[in-house]
């Protein structure tokens, strides 16, 4: 979060409160979230993170505005500092008052949902939950407790100090001391209320991480988890046309795959051509071979690493005898993993992928993978689309090709008719050179006269003069 160191500083210092004080000297601005779990010693660190900050660092801030929060991160495979299993119940049970750890797991569950639970597996997670290792209800209220203790003692040793102070100060400076004494009154209590409401997120996030553990071991949860991603990666690249969800691609099959694309071709009976994608997330063996990793145990991991190739080995299997079928599929479908992780891991196993696509005819793929598989085949799509328009094209120019020769034809016939007309108009101008001659001795008469003799057709004027407008 803004404000919270990083783990390497923690170590690059050497000590929790050196890299606290390196933190507040590189940030001079901002409020200071301290980790306080990276040496095990989570209350030690605390109190001492508290102590400089209070009594060191504070009075000479003269803003006043920075606060102090504490952040407990201890991870799952040990206590905080100075906890057991013994010692968390016991502050569990002094917390709520039982008698026992028994009444006090009946106590948060209630009675119906204790007595309901024959199997013992919510009260194991509650015990967990309550008693467990990392940042437990014990944790937290351990660490609420040292908190309050050294509040109760700062107070008790500012008292002893302001005592002394009323009685060495002046009188005329009584007012002023009490008004800032006051004030840092306050400002601790403010800080320990942020401390108080930071332990509060980290319960809430504590929860928050277990809801969504318990989410993920739901079978038909996880399903839908895995199509949903499917999904999204789906409609990144694709139109709807192309993909369909829930397609029997087997004919007279009752089995759909998740997600089906629709290649280009079609059948004799006119049904597309799909590609089979289905989603499978075999969190439990993949959640097995991870503890056995973190644990360092080799036996452990080697285990849950062949149970989780068994598990792929049984899904591509599956995805096979359901989902292939040519030639109304293609010869192979794609089996797909929803987180990188599992994919990574599905890879490590030797030979794995090979195997599958040699006995099954199926691609593994994870969300990157399968990403710049569709994105391949979206631009084989367009590819076909830019080549089945250009035969078009090719088609209109050839009809364009044909046309232009007729029009050669008609071009040449226009030409014909248009030198019969010159050589027309060329012998008319000879008759009309030679009447000019055989007219050349007469002699002209005036305009008037001419009116008179030869009378003017108004129309043919007209006309004669339009045309040759």
């Amino acid at each position: 979060g803004m404000g919270t160191m990083p783990h390497a500083l923690v170590g690059y210092a050497g000590s929790t409160l050196r890299a606290a004080q390196l933190y507040v000297e590189t940030h001079p601005q901002d409020n200071l979230t301290v980790l306080v779990d990276y040496f095990g010693r989570e209350y030690s660190d605390t109190l001492e993170i508290c102590r400089w900050w209070y009594n060191d660092y504070l009075p000479q801030d003269k803003s006043g505005l920075r606060q102090l929060s504490i952040r407990l991160d201890t991870h799952g495979e040990r206590y905080a500092e100075g906890l057991n299993f013994e010692k968390s119940v016991e502050i569990i049970v002094n917390w709520l008052h039982m008698p026992n750890e028994y009444e006090a797991v009946r106590y948060v569950m209630g009675e119906e949902a204790y007595d309901a639970d024959t199997l013992n597996i919510v009260k194991d997670r509650v015990r967990r939950v309550l008693f467990g290792t990392g940042v437990s209800v014990a944790a937290t209220i351990q660490m609420r407790q040292t908190l309050d203790a050294q509040l109760a003692q700062l107070q008790t040793t500012n008292a002893a100090k302001l005592d002394e102070m009323r009685a060495t100060v002046d009188e005329k400076l009584q007012t002023t001391l009490q008004a800032r004494l006051g004030a840092g009154f306050k400002q601790v209590a403010d800080q320990l209320e942020q401390v108080h409401k930071g332990l509060g997120e980290m319960q809430t996030l504590a929860q928050g991480v277990g809801d969504l553990k318990h989410l993920l071991t739901n079978v038909k949860t996880r399903g839908i988890f895995g199509e949903a991603q499917l999904a999204s990666l789906l409609e990144q690249v694709f139109v709807s046309e192309q993909y369909a969800a829930q397609v029997a691609t087997r004919p007279g099959s009752r089995n759909v795959v998740d997600f089906a694309i629709k290649l280009p071709g079609k059948s004799d009976d006119g049904a597309p051509l799909w590609l089979p994608i289905d989603a499978k997330f075999p969190n439990e063996d993949y959640e097995r071979l991870l503890d056995a990793q973190g644990r360092a145990h080799a036996a452990d991991a080697a285990d849950a690493g062949k149970a989780l190739e068994l598990r792929i080995r049984l899904e591509a299997k599956s995805i096979s005898e359901k989902y292939v079928e040519p030639p109304y599929t293609t010869d192979f479908a794609i089996l797909f993993l929803p987180t990188e992780g599992l994919y990574a891991e599905v890879l490590r196993r030797p030979g794995l992928m090979e195997a599958l696509q040699r006995e099954h005819r199926v691609t593994l793929a994870g969300p990157t993978t399968l990403l710049a598989m569709l994105s391949s085949l979206q631009m084989g799509f367009r590819t076909l689309a830019l080549e089945k328009r250009s035969s078009e094209v090719w088609q209109v120019l050839g009809a364009v090709k044909t046309e232009f020769g007729k029009f050669g034809d008609v071009l040449s016939k226009v030409k014909s008719q248009t030198e019969t007309v010159l050589k027309t108009l060329d012998g008319a101008e000879v008759r009309s050179r030679a009447m000019g001659r055989a007219l050349k001795k007469v002699e002209s008469l005036p305009e008037s006269q001419v009116a008179a003799l030869i009378p003017q057709d108004k129309d043919f004027d007209s006309d004669a003069g339009g045309s040759l407008l």
